[in-house]
C-alpha cells in the first residue's frame, strides 16, 4: 500500500464518484414518470428529492468522522449497498413516506459514504500540499463524467425498457463501488501522514477551531447557495423543458452537457487552485451563474438555448468544490479534511433541500418557476460576494502543553 502510486487512489475515488454522482444527478429524469405511476404530485416528490438532498449531505460528516478513523473503504462498501438497495426499492413504494424513505433516505445515505467529502480527504491525506487542490478537480471531474455518461443512458433505458427497469438498473450499478473501493480500505498512510504534521490535535478541538473561524461561516454559506442552485436545476430542469414544450431528450442531453462541460470546470479550477487564490475562483464561478440563469431568462426558450445554458453553467457546475476543499485544507489541514469538508457539505446540502423543494412548491402553485429562476440568480451573486472576505492564510495555532 505505501508504495502505491497516488494515481491509483485518484482514479479509484473519480470512478466511485462517477457512479454515485451520476446516480443521484440523474433522478430528476424519474420523475415524471414517478408521477404518473403513483398519482403523489410533483410537490410531494419534490420534497423527497429534497429530503434526500439533505440527507446526503447530512451522511457527509458523519461518514467523513467514521472514515477519518477506520479508513474510507470499508465507509464507501456500507453507502454502496444503501444506495443499491434504496433505488431498487423505489418503484415498488407507492406513498410518499415510502417513498421518502427509499429515495430519499436509504439511497440518499448510501450516496453520501461514496461521495466528494470521503473521497476528496482519502486522497488528500495522502499528496503534499501543493498538489490536493488539482487532485480534488480530477475527482470532481469523475462525477461530472458520471453525469454526462448517466444522463443519456438513463434516459434512453427508460424509452427502451420503462422506468422501473431503469431505475433497478441503475441501483444495480451501483455496486461496482465496492471494488473500485479496495485500493481506499487501509488507513496506515493517512493516519502516518497526517499525524506527523499535525500530532497534537484531536477531532473536539479542530471542530471548535472551525467553528470559530469566520471564514469558515462564509465559505459555508456560500456552498449553501451553491446546492440551492444544482439541486433546483438536476431536480427541476427536465420540467422546466417539459413546461417549454420541448422534447424529453433535450433535458438529458442538456444534463450530460452540464456533466461534460463540468470535467473541463472542474479541472480547470483544480489547476488555477495551485496558480491563484481560490476564494477569488470561487467569486468568479458564482457570479458566472448569476449571469447565465439571467441571459437565460430573457432568451428565447429552444432547444439551442438549453444546450448553450447548459455548456455554460456546465464549466461552473460543481468547480467549486476544488477551491472550497483547497480552502478549508489551507485553514485547518487535513487531518481531518473528511469532516470539515463533511460539514460543509451538509451546508451545501441543506441549500440543495430547498432548491429541490421549493422548485415544487413554485410549479405547482404557479405553473412554472419564475420565482424560482430570480431566487437563483439573486442568490448566486450573494454567493459571490460572500467569499471576498475568506482568508485564507493559515491559522497559527497555539503550541500544544507538554
Amino acid at each position: 500500500m505505501n508504495n502505491r502510486s497516488p494515481w491509483i487512489f485518484i482514479a479509484a475515488a473519480s470512478a466511485i464518484l462517477l457512479v454515485t454522482m451520476g446516480t443521484r444527478q440523474t433522478i430528476g429524469l424519474f420523475i415524471g414518470s414517478i408521477d404518473h405511476a403513483t398519482g403523489l404530485g410533483i410537490a410531494a416528490i419534490s420534497l423527497a428529492v429534497a429530503i434526500g438532498q439533505f440527507i446526503w449531505g447530512l451522511a457527509q460528516p458523519v461518514f467523513g468522522a467514521l472514515a477519518d478513523r477506520f479508513g474510507p473503504g470499508r465507509v464507501i462498501a456500507v453507502g454502496g449497498v444503501m444506495l443499491a438497495v434504496g433505488m431498487a426499492m423505489t418503484p415498488f413504494v407507492h406513498s410518499e413516506w415510502a417513498l421518502i424513505g427509499t429515495l430519499g433516505v436509504v439511497s440518499a445515505f448510501g450516496a453520501g459514504a461514496g461521495s466528494l467529502s470521503i473521497l476528496i480527504g482519502a486522497v488528500a491525506q495522502r499528496l503534499p500540499a501543493e498538489r490536493r487542490s488539482f487532485a480534488a478537480g480530477i475527482i470532481n471531474a469523475g462525477g461530472s463524467l458520471g453525469q454526462f455518461v448517466f444522463a443519456p443512458l438513463v434516459q434512453a433505458a427508460i424509452g427502451g425498457f420503462g422506468w422501473v427497469t431503469a431505475m433497478v438498473a441503475v441501483g444495480t450499478t451501483t455496486l461496482v463501488t465496492l471494488p473500485l473501493a479496495l485500493p481506499l480500505r487501509r488507513r496506515d498512510v493517512a493516519s502516518a501522514v497526517s499525524r506527523a504534521v499535525d500530532p497534537g490535535i484531536g477531532l473536539k478541538r479542530q471542530l471548535g477551531m472551525a467553528v470559530r473561524d469566520p471564514s469558515y461561516w462564509w465559505l459555508n454559506l456560500g456552498f449553501f447557495t451553491c446546492g440551492f442552485h444544482v439541486a433546483f436545476l438536476v431536480t427541476h430542469l427536465p420540467g422546466e423543458v417539459r413546461l417549454c414544450g420541448l422534447s424529453p431528450s433535450i433535458a438529458a442531453n442538456s444534463l450530460a452537457i452540464i456533466g461534460l462541460a463540468n470535467v473541463v470546470g472542474s479541472l480547470s479550477a483544480g489547476w488555477l487552485g495551485v496558480r491563484h487564490r481560490m476564494k477569488h475562483l470561487l467569486f468568479a464561478i458564482y457570479l458566472t451563474r448569476a449571469v447565465a440563469v439571467l441571459c437565460y431568462m430573457a432568451a428565447p426558450k429552444t432547444a439551442a438555448t438549453f444546450y448553450i445554458f447548459a455548456l455554460v453553467l456546465g464549466v461552473s457546475w460543481l468547480a467549486t468544490v476544488p477551491p472550497t476543499a483547497g480552502i478549508i485544507g489551507k485553514l485547518f489541514g487535513v487531518r481531518y479534511l473528511a469532516t470539515l469538508l463533511g460539514f460543509s457539505l451538509a451546508a451545501h446540502q441543506l441549500g440543495a433541500f430547498y432548491g429541490a423543494w421549493l422548485g415544487g412548491l413554485a410549479v405547482s402553485h404557479f405553473g412554472n418557476y419564475a420565482w424560482m429562476w430570480y431566487a437563483d440568480a439573486a442568490l448566486a451573486a450573494f454567493a459571490a460576494l460572500i467569499n471576498l472576505p475568506i482568508r485564507e492564510a493559515p491559522i497559527v495555532r497555539a503550541a500544544v502543553p507538554a
